[in-house]
């Protein structure tokens, strides 16, 4: 006898049915991840959503068709459908990313030592670039200096005859943002910060997403030739900010360095070494490539070129590669000083041409058989995306997982407006914990809510919340389309309360706002004695009348109210959409101002 089996990303199949007479021998199997929407697993069922709601309704369960259900749940209402549920790994493994296709992992008996792969991060005046220009010039065993470049945003140094790696990206958000999509391509950060200037904002940024990515910290102390340099201090603050450096006690190495004169600069490719070593840093170059892209663009004459650090096997030239949804032949490969190469071995990094898009930071490289098997892969990827729904990071979605045990902590970034709301923040939610469960803050920072911590809160999955403090707009709208969430505070006790309910899993929504689109201000019209509207342009989605709407001036929040007037010219209108002019009028409110944003919001119960 046959039985009907599915994963989440292939239609149903037949497989042979267990030789034994169980009761499940008329139920199909379907393979459901961890985390999954009353669409998504009427999609797996090829059920009407509408059936499965009534299914849950009948269990007393109330959720709408984008809600999240927990694994009992679907096990439950997929067995009155006529279901077995098996759990599948909602995050796959990079093996299982590649539909199969990477099948052979590291011979532990033909690993060999690779160079360390070093990310350099800090605050953006404390001598980064200066200190990459000096680093450069370390290859004390190589007679050319020149070949040593940055042109394609990693590169390769030699000290006392070993090779490291070093990663150049843009900051720490791009750090984030690498691996936000899987990449794990550092092995060492070395956090830059001036002697004159001490621990700024962004070096504790740097801190909190070196410390997400779980890799060694080295901390370069720069500018030690400056007068008012004072290293010490700098000591004191970063075991302020929990480094504790080895000569007191600690396990992180400090080394004062200057980029100018370049001393301490052997010391720290010294430290460098010592720390790859004690992390055996080990790869097989016998097997199939495997490699993150670290940035990709398009040339007018050559087409799509990709930077790609090879983290393990031997990438060749002329094989056929699968890159995200990209793929291709290797048709050409160069290394960081511009020369023709053959092959690419671990810790390498190498520019590719000959894909057929253009793939994003982060993507991960496997070689493949053939061109023919690298689209089908792309097809397949393609086809299983699209029948994805995004996973919304809510506190209540964290109070939920909190209940079901998918979860035993809730990640929060937290910002305020000053560094004494920071400690008492602090302090009042790690004091915060109700059965074995704990707030875990991966960042917590003064000043206003940016996109590096959108960034942050979507990598570490966590929940921002802004103490008396403003979102900016670029980070406002980020969040909006991760769709995660962001909670603003300006009483601590609502703020501790709210943590300790979802802690508690007693957090849920009544209701659901959706973001449906965003008007800028740009003329402001006066109608009647009193009453105002703004001339506004639809910079992205729709806004309707009646439908709730906020207005933002420089990201910090004005007012919230009904939409009470929508006019096209002369004529009312019900909604206008993206690239379309309109005045909008809104109930209670008048005080508006060339530059503001109007956000449309839609209600819905979540129930």
């Amino acid at each position: 006898m046959q039985k009907q089996i599915r994963s989440s990303n292939n239609k149903l199949r037949e497989t042979p049915e267990s030789a034994s007479g169980s009761s499940e021998l008329n139920l199909r199997e379907i393979l459901v991840p961890k985390n999954i929407t009353v669409k998504q697993l009427a999609y797996e069922m090829d059920s009407d959503p509408v059936d499965v709601i009534k299914e849950l309704i009948r269990n007393g369960i109330m959720a709408n068709i984008n809600q999240t259900i927990d694994y009992s749940t679907v096990s439950l209402i997929a067995e009155n459908l006529g279901f077995v549920v098996t759990l599948e790994n909602a995050n796959p493994t990079l093996e299982e990313d590649n539909l199969g296709v990477v099948k052979a992992e590291d011979d532990p008996e033909k690993q060999v030592s690779r160079p360390p792969i070093v990310t350099i991060m800090g605050h953006v005046d404390h001598g980064k670039t200066t200190l990459l220009d000096s680093i450069r010039q370390s290859n004390l065993t190589g007679s050319e200096v020149g070949g040593i470049t940055q042109r394609i945003g990693a590169y390769q140094v030699e000290y006392e005859g070993k090779p490291i790696t070093f990663l150049d990206t843009p900051g720490h958000e791009a750090f984030t943002a690498m691996r936000s999509r899987g990449a794990r391509i550092t092995d060492i950060a070395v956090l830059v910060v001036a002697a004159d200037d001490g621990v700024m904002p962004q070096t504790l940024e740097a801190i909190n997403h070196a410390k997400a990515a779980d890799v060694p910290i080295i901390v370069a102390i720069n500018k030690i030739d400056v007068p008012d340099a004072n290293p010490d201090h700098v000591k004191t603050q970063l075991v302020e900010r929990g480094l504790v450096i080895e000569e007191w006690g600690g396990e992180v190495i400090a080394v004062p360095v200057s980029a100018i004169t370049r001393d301490g600069i052997p010391e720290l490719l010294e430290n460098i070494l010592l720390v790859a070593e004690i992390s055996e840093l080990k790869a097989d170059p016998d097997r199939l490539a495997v490699g993150t892209i670290v940035e990709a663009q398009v040339d007018k004459s050559k087409g799509t070129l990709a930077t790609v650090l090879i983290q393990t096997g031997t990438l060749t030239l002329g094989q056929s590669v699968v890159v995200g949804n990209s793929s291709g032949r290797v048709k050409a490969l160069l290394g960081d000083s511009g020369v023709k190469l053959e092959s690419a071995g671990p810790s390498t990094p190498a520019e590719i041409l000959g894909l057929d898009t253009v793939p994003d930071a982060g993507d991960i490289l496997i070689v493949v058989d053939n061109d023919k098997t690298a689209k089908d892969i792309v097809k397949k990827r393609q086809k299983y995306n699209d029948s994805q729904t995004s996973f919304n990071t809510t506190l209540e979605e964290a109070s939920l997982k909190l209940t079901t045990g998918e979860l035993t902590e809730i990640n929060l970034v937290v910002k305020t407006d000053m560094q004494g709301s920071v400690d008492a923040v602090r302090e009042t939610l790690n004091k915060l914990t109700a059965e074995d469960r704990r707030v875990n803050i991966i960042h917590a920072g003064v000043g206003t809510i940016n996109e590096s911590d959108v960034l942050l809160a979507e990598t570490s999955q966590a929940v921002i919340i802004g103490f008396n403090t403003r979102i900016e707009p670029g980070a406002r709208r980020s969040a909006t389309a991760k769709k995660l969430d962001i909670r603003l505070y300006d009483i601590i006790y609502r703020l501790s309360e709210d943590i300790q309910s979802a802690l508690e899993g007693l957090l849920t929504p009544d209701v659901l706002e959706i973001t449906e689109g965003h008007c800028e201000v740009r003329a402001v019209f006066s109608v009647g004695r009193n009453n105002k509207i703004a001339g506004s342009y639809v910079t992205d989605g729709r806004i309707s009348r009646n439908s709730k709407a906020r207005i933002t001036r420089q990201g910090e929040l004005l007012y919230e109210g009904l939409v009470s007037s929508l006019k096209h010219f002369k004529d009312d209108v019900r909604e206008m959409n993206t690239g379309f002019e309109c005045g909008i009028g809104i109930e209670g409110f008048s005080d508006f101002e060339v530059g503001d944003i109007i956000e449309s919001v839609r209600v819905e119960n979540a129930s």
